[in-house]
């Protein structure tokens, strides 16, 4: 059974197009896209009927803990996914994951059907499943390109855009359409690392003005589904901030 094991720090930035355009410039001496190019990605969060997991994740509290189910483009039953358990804790995150076919993790989440392999990721997932009664909670969608560094690959920077979600035909094998959660030309970047970002990027971002923000995509559709979450506000705001910047930056 694959499993892999991430700890690191992510932070996350939101941006209109012009300064994901001009970011890119500034980051192609220092790093490079990985081998996959543009992708989607797709995912299928778990919750308790009373979306318990995600109401108490916008709470932001200390420790908060998810499960999902992942694919790197549209699965069949028989193709590899991974089963993911993502914790956070004092802005460390801790992801661990398996790898099954669609239909064993289907099989494993919402009938019980254990697999037959082992591990130690297996049992935390068992804990985490006898601990929260599950169904799917969310389908959500984007489209990533990934960069690492030319000199620490470790050091990785992800935009995705198209973020789209639905409450329907939720399993991974019934394609990638959904309801966009942002406006036409907008990208989430997340950065991630280990330990403390390059100094070069750390400039390059403060040139152009881009500031981390506190983002969940899954946690942003709950409040737009709750009419908590006003998205074409904000983004007009920092589109003005943003012309400014470049006014005075950029161009």
């Amino acid at each position: 059974m694959a499993q892999s094991v991430f700890n690191r720090y992510e932070k996350k930035y939101l941006m209109p197009e012009p300064v994901y355009l001009e970011l890119r410039k500034r980051l192609a001496p220092y790093m490079q896209e990985d081998e996959y190019g543009l992708h989607t990605i797709c995912n299928i969060y778990y919750d308790t009927r009373d979306s318990y997991l995600i109401r108490r994740s916008i709470e932001h509290p200390v420790y908060k803990e998810k499960l999902r189910l992942r694919s790197y483009g549209i699965p069949t039953l028989d193709s590899k996914v991974f089963l993911e358990i993502k914790k956070k804790y004092r802005k460390v995150v801790n992801k661990r994951r398996i790898q099954l076919t669609l239909r064993e993790a289907y099989d494993y989440i919402e009938h019980g059907i254990r697999p037959e392999q082992d591990s130690q990721i297996l049992h935390e997932i068992d804990f985490f499943l006898q601990r929260y009664p599950l169904v799917k909670g969310l389908y959500l969608a984007y489209d990533r390109i990934a960069l690492f560094g030319k000199q620490d690959a470790s050091f990785r920077v992800t935009f995705d855009q198209n973020i789209r979600s639905r409450h329907v035909a939720m399993g991974l094998e019934n394609g990638d359409a959904g309801e966009k959660l942002l406006p036409e030309g907008y990208y989430l970047m997340e950065s991630k690392i280990m330990g403390a970002a390059p100094l070069w990027f750390t400039e390059i971002l403060s040139e152009l003005s881009v500031y981390p923000v506190s983002f969940s995509k899954y946690g942003n559709i709950y409040k737009k589904e709750h009419n908590s979450f006003d998205a074409e506000q904000l983004m007009v705001h920092r589109m003005e901030n943003w012309n400014e910047i470049r006014r005075t930056k950029v161009c």
